[in-house]
């Protein structure tokens, strides 16, 4: 009787098996066995496999092994190019080799990923870059250029993720020239896809997957038919990826991109021939009127739009602007056109001219049902359409359970991609945080998985003995004024015990600015020769920050504490002494003036449910929950989780938050925590 895959995996995970030769202090787990036999069960039979897995499991390894040793064409999505570079250029590699297999592995990024060729090229004539530090950036990507082999800017040390360069050497969907580029032959893109369509095993990212959904022109559309097994690794993040490429969105700075690129392209090929200064007038007057329209708004505000215009917008004013938009874009058209057999910039350029026409046009007539729309304010303006949750399209167009009708595009047209047959694919879908009740309701429905089978297998991290988890009692009410002081003076406190090793996680960013500068000033006054560093999120580079951070208290200098919000709630993994104090300001509900946000709880609310604990408390446990991750990341880990919003304890609807966190030792009072820091004091010294 030939070994089924189960089979192999059991002997892999078991002591002294192959894994013993593929991670350092390997040991038999049984939640991570079990993860995996659940894996190879649904490779084996297809299916649909939902994993919650604790932190410590060792979920990575979980399902990478059953989907190595199946044999089968394997795609990989992750939720960030970071993750992606983890899992193609540490794990997979070690896996592959001490598993003894014979398997080609690639790695496919977005664009933006990718250094262009053309534009570099391009780039070197533009006599407008952004600052007078560019030139010296632009001359060491050039030597980096001639000596890479894949042009991911990933390997390029040294280059801010933020630079102004980034979008001027790296190619779009809307400004790429095909197979008309004069570089379209050594194109690190169509290198990267290459590559990804000979391999055996794929790694991508959600972006990519959602965004090749949309509009179908990352490669996955060649791709995903021919793969068998399905893993999406930190699908917490699926549905609010998902929902950002399967709207429409539109914005002021994609209409001045369009301009400078119009001007730059119809200056060197055809100068003389179209009045390009007085189309590239029209689209930036345009622009700017439809900028205006909005009047003084605060930055970062988001403007519902239900009805002709968005709320306290004059409704005609709005429309003639929208109007305005679409004949620019329509009269750049027509200039294009009668040029366009002198370059391939031009046959690209009319095609934007055309969808962003299209764009302002729909944008003009009422929001599709089921979706919602608002205006995005900041220095540009972005008008965006999003659907509620990713449910229908996961369904229709990833699963294909249900109907049958061809995938759309951006612009709501049919494509001509048929539907693969997927009745045995295996999909994988799996994470630390997928909800706070047994069902994981709160990730299966938005994402169209109701069906799926489901498993929840807990961390093995004796937490209770690791951590101790304070919510302070006498603390100001988290609309406070006082409280962001009173956080930053709780966390300062601390961090002055550990030297450092505290991160502070905000809820809003107004809060970060408080809380960083209030512990600034409270290390000022310290009598200390070694004073912690304070890092703030937006003041360096996350990659930065996340480094200088881990590197810690070493040589005898201060550690840090680092002041952060959004993104570093989750993926950020400060294992070891580094980090030993997590100091969470408020509890992290959705903000019920967000336009998504308040779509979705009127949804709940029409269907008979309640928004509350339907949405807005499951997702202030999915958030808590990974915030409170970044506390413990190994067996020997210790620290204290200070959570400073009194409603935690004071409230009912507390207990469930408290039941989703990690079942750490409650400290009762400021001296229960005092005591705790002192502990870790003393440890780190003995």
């Amino acid at each position: 009787m030939s070994e089924t895959l189960e089979d192999k995996v059991r002997d892999a995970f078991a002591q002294g098996g192959v894994l013993s030769r593929a991670a350092e202090q390997f040991r038999e787990r049984s939640g991570q066995t079990e993860m995996a036999l659940a894996v190879a069960r649904t490779i084996e039979d297809g299916g649909v496999l939902v994993v919650e897995a604790g932190t410590g499991v060792g979920k990575t390894f979980s399902y990478l092994v059953p989907a190595l040793l199946s044999g089968e064409r394997v795609l990989l999505s992750t939720a960030t190019k970071t993750l992606q570079d983890q899992l193609f250029g540490r794990d997979l590699p070690r896996l592959v080799e001490a598993l003894e297999l014979p398997v080609r592995t690639a790695l496919l990024k977005g664009r933006a990923s990718y250094l262009c060729l053309h534009r570099l090229d391009l780039a070197r004539h533009d006599a407008s870059l952004p600052e007078r530090g560019s030139l010296r950036t632009l001359a060491k990507i050039e030597q980096w250029s001639k000596a890479t082999r894949t042009g991911d800017l990933a390997e390029l040390p040294g280059l801010d993720e933020r630079s102004p360069l980034i979008p001027l050497i790296t190619s779009t969907r809307e400004n790429c020239l095909g197979a008309q580029c004069p570089q379209f032959k050594p194109c690190h893109v169509n290198l990267a896809r290459r590559e990804a369509l000979a391999a055996d095993v794929v790694v991508i990212n959600h972006h990519l997957f959602f965004a090749d959904l949309a509009v179908r022109e990352t490669g996955m559309a060649e791709l995903l038919p021919t793969v068998s097994v399905v893993v999406f690794d930190e699908a917490h993040q699926l549905n609010e990826t998902g929902v950002q490429f399967l709207g429409a969105q539109l914005g002021s700075g994609q209409a001045l991109d369009f301009a400078r690129d119009l001007l730059g392209a119809g200056l060197q090929h055809a100068r003389g021939l179209v009045d390009w200064q007085q189309l590239v007038a029209a689209v930036e007057r345009a622009a700017r009127e439809l900028r205006l329209a909005v009047g003084k708004q605060w930055p970062g505000t988001k403007l519902r739009w239900v009805g002709p215009s968005p709320e306290g917008i004059d409704a005609q004013v709005w429309q003639d602007a929208l109007e305005a938009l679409q004949q620019a874009f329509e009269m750049a058209a027509e200039g294009l056109d009668t040029v366009s057999e002198i370059s391939p910039d031009f046959v690209r350029l009319y095609e934007r001219a055309q969808q962003l026409a299209k764009r302002a046009a729909r944008f003009a007539l009422p929001c599709e049902t089921d979706s919602v729309r608002w205006v995005d304010v900041g220095t540009q303006l972005r008008l965006v359409e999003s659907p509620l949750d990713i449910a229908e399209a996961m369904r229709t167009r990833v699963l294909k359970i249900g109907s049958g009708a061809a995938p759309e595009d951006d612009d709501g047209e049919e494509t001509s991609r048929a539907a693969p047959e997927d009745s045995g694919r295996a999909w994988v879908f799996t994470s630390a945080t997928l909800g706070d009740e047994p069902t994981l309701r709160w990730f299966t429905e938005p994402c169209g998985l109701g069906d799926a089978e489901v498993l929840r297998v807990l961390s093995p991290f004796d937490y209770a003995a690791q951590a101790g988890l304070y919510v302070p009692r006498a603390f100001p009410k988290p609309n406070d004024a006082a409280h962001s002081t009173r956080v930053a003076q709780l966390a300062a406190r601390g961090a002055a015990e550990l030297g450092g090793r505290t991160l502070v996680l905000t809820t809003t960013l107004r809060a970060l600015r408080a809380i960083g500068d209030e512990m600034k000033q409270q290390f000022e006054r310290l009598e200390a020769d070694v004073r912690p560093e304070v890092l703030v999120q937006g003041e360096l580079p996350k990659r930065v920050l996340m480094d200088r951070f881990r590197e810690g208290a070493e040589g005898g200098r201060a550690g840090c504490v680092l002041v952060a919000s959004a993104s570093f709630w989750e993926g950020f993994d400060a294992p070891g002494d580094a980090l030993q104090l997590v100091v969470i300001d408020k509890l992290p509900f959705p903000p019920p003036n967000d336009p998504l946000v308040e779509a979705r709880s009127q949804r709940l609310e029409a269907q008979g449910r309640s928004s509350f604990s339907d949405y807005s408390l499951p997702e202030a446990a999915v958030a808590l929950k990974q915030g409170a991750g970044r506390l413990i990341r190994r067996e020997t880990d210790c620290g204290v989780l200070a959570i400073c919003d009194t409603r935690l304890v004071a409230m009912g609807y507390g207990r469930r938050l408290l039941a989703a966190l990690p079942p750490m030792r409650r400290l009762e009072s400021e001296a229960d925590f005092e005591a705790a820091i002192g502990e870790l004091r003393n440890s780190l010294s003995a």
